[in-house]
């Protein structure tokens, strides 16, 4: 596949989820979840202008470019004004709420002073391979590109193809010349055409392509759900898709925040509304599995991809849907996706699809399971809940007993377990942020057990009995102890006068606020924390205000992450320290993306989102900040 790294815009549905650049091309089409499967190479557009070759809507040095959703949606718009023909396209894509169809309206409007004769093009090229090889059918109003398992489909509404061609489409697409005999064909990439007509100065023409994507399924099951489709009324679906997204937000509203007059808080409102609108995107609603971001690096070069679910980013991406009401959401990760993806032994591996299957990993984290714990507690936070954490009690027990034996591996020196990555999985060891997510997780459990142990007999054949709890706390009471003396014998330097990150680079990292916030192993104004506070402060923080992870960080060229600068903010908020909490918020708020989406990373050259834009982490974390400073509504 090519390689595409940056999504400027993001749609979808429950099922489906498409990104474009901010120049309006399709990059990623997924269907049925929105981690596997994707399917397009490209999907390019172009029109033919009287005589001219083809002007690719994407790509042409004469095209001018404006793009915005329709306000509180995931109805993208993309204005493509061609200046030499002073033709203006609008492109408006969107998907279907109740139907996975992808709409694509293209509206053609005439702003010169002569006529134009106007075609518009469709080269499409699937991904294939020699286990899922792909070809075409020309079908009626469109072409069906497939392979065994999928047939992807793209027709308009009320207008017929007036040329095709299935083979050797790159070499003569760019001239306008396709042309092929044959209506089926073994090639992975296919061209359509359809005349929009002559548009006399002032004249506005319109075109609705569909993209319907299912199983490859007898072949006069795929026409009847073409013809099918080609029956909806799309201006209808439109108008409802619009007005679903835009409830949405209203019922999400978990802050209850408002419009501004206020140019600065009203950016922060937007970059909070497009959090509500991006999470359901990124969810499985059948699991409750939450992908990290939408992918960008489906070849490996520059990472080990992102559309998969690490349960550490996903504790704090629902613990910001519990912040936006969608408690039912973040209900369904905790009883179903980790009930499933949880190891015999109690563990969490490294990360999962969406379905709960297991996903590529390269190393084992020790946080991922402790965060889980940690995150049903703050669940129960949100809800008061007893049934839930009655539901998720055995799998807590399964996991604090795997903690339990981690832990004591690593005071025994037994080396019975795999040595753990850190949170950015690049270095093992034993590590700060991962011993205070053990403790938080400890410190979880026992509050689980004070709550549950308020009435023994609810539970089936009384399992919670008052002495095996005393006995289950104090042993945690005890290791949490020895984590404390653990981490200031071990991950505090007496030269640089404060905490490290592990105990073999010992660099400063901004998961050292982990010790305070969240975790809080240590009060956020003890010395120890204040003093490391400082030293992040003077290695960390670079010219433009934006934090880096931790020192000497290449991944990417080192850029600072809005994750860091939304850690410090929490911490200074922590301590009542408001304007240097509002100086590290600002730099987040200043430099979100195209359509107020957070990035993994920002320029320090550009201020804008340079890596995976729509992070679900940053916006996570974004949220999470909002109700520190607004408040539990």
């Amino acid at each position: 596949m090519e390689n595409k790294y940056l999504n400027e815009a993001i749609i979808g549905n429950k099922k489906m989820l498409a990104t474009f650049t901010q120049k309006g091309e399709m990059q990623r089409v997924y269907f049925p979840s929105k981690d596997n499967r994707q399917y397009i190479n490209f999907f390019h557009v172009g029109v033919k202008v009287n005589e001219s070759d083809l002007i690719y809507l994407h790509d042409d040095i004469n095209n001018v470019y404006y793009q915005y959703y329709d306000t509180d949606t995931n109805i993208l718009n993309t204005e493509i004004t061609n200046t030499y023909f002073n033709l203006k396209i609008v492109q408006t894509d969107y998907i279907l709420i109740k139907e996975n169809v992808l709409a694509k309206k293209y509206t053609f409007i005439n702003d010169g002073k002569i006529d134009l004769d106007t075609k518009i093009f469709i080269h499409s090229e699937m991904l294939s391979d020699n286990n899922n090889f792909v070809g075409a059918k020309i079908v009626d109003g469109g072409m069906t590109q497939y392979a065994h398992d999928f047939a992807f489909s793209t027709f308009a509404k009320g207008k017929q193809v007036i040329k095709h061609q299935i083979n050797g489409s790159k070499e003569t697409i760019k001239r306008t010349e396709i042309t092929d005999k044959d209506y089926i064909g073994m090639s992975k990439d296919t061209s359509i055409a359809y005349d929009i007509g002559n548009l006399k100065p002032g004249d506005k023409k319109e075109i609705q392509i569909a993209i319907f994507i299912d199983e490859n399924k007898n072949i006069s099951d795929i026409e009847n759900e073409i013809e099918r489709i080609k029956r909806i009324d799309f201006e209808k679906e439109y108008v409802n898709t619009k007005a679903y997204w835009r409830k949405f937000v209203k019922e999400h509203n978990g802050l209850n925040l408002k419009e501004s007059p206020n140019s600065y808080e009203e950016k922060i409102f937007e970059i909070y509304k497009r959090s509500i609108l991006l999470f359901p995107l990124l969810t499985n609603l059948e699991t409750g599995g939450v992908i990290a971001a939408p992918e960008v690096d489906e070849n490996f070069t520059q990472c080990g991809r992102y559309a998969y679910c690490w349960p550490r980013d996903a504790v704090f991406i629902t613990k910001a849907m519990d912040i936006l009401k969608m408690r039912k959401e973040t209900e369904k990760f905790y009883k179903v996706f980790c009930k499933k993806t949880q190891s015999k032994n109690g563990m969490w591996e490294q990360r999962f699809f969406t379905d709960g299957k297991l996903a590529p990993c390269w190393g084992y984290q020790i946080d991922e399971t402790a965060s889980v714990v940690y995150g049903i507690y703050e669940h129960y936070k949100y809800t008061k809940s007893k049934k839930f954490l009655q539901e998720t009690l055995q799998m807590c027990e399964k996991a604090i007993d795997f903690l339990k034996r981690y832990i004591k591996d690593i005071f025994e020196g037994t080396k019975k377990y795999h040595i753990s990555y850190d949170l950015w999985e690049m270095n093992e060891g034993i590590h700060s942020y991962s011993l205070a997510s053990i403790f938080a997780a400890f410190n979880c459990m026992i509050k689980i057990y004070d709550i549950l142990g308020e009435d023994v007999s609810s539970f089936d054949n009384n399992r919670l009995k008052e002495a095996k709890i005393d006995k289950s706390k104090k042993e945690i009471e005890k290791l949490q102890v020895e984590i404390k003396k653990y981490i200031n014998k071990n991950l505090y330097d007496d030269d640089k006068k404060c905490y490290v990150r592990n105990e073999t680079d010992r660099k400063m990292d901004i998961s050292l606020l982990g010790l305070t916030t969240p975790f809080n192993v240590f009060e956020a104004k003890e010395k120890n924390i204040c003093n490391t506070v400082e030293k992040i402060n003077l290695s960390l923080r670079t010219y433009t205000g934006g934090y880096q992870r931790f020192e000497n960080d290449h991944y990417r060229n080192g850029n600072p992450w809005p994750i860091a600068n939304l850690w410090m903010t929490l911490y200074y908020l922590e301590i009542g320290e408001k304007n240097k909490a509002k100086e590290c918020f600002d730099f987040v708020v200043k430099t979100s993306g195209k359509h107020e989406l957070l990035g993994e990373q920002v320029s320090n050259e550009t201020l804008k989102p340079n890596w995976v834009i729509g992070l679900g982490w940053s916006h996570a974390m974004f949220v999470i900040v909002l109700e520190k400073l607004y408040g539990k509504k």
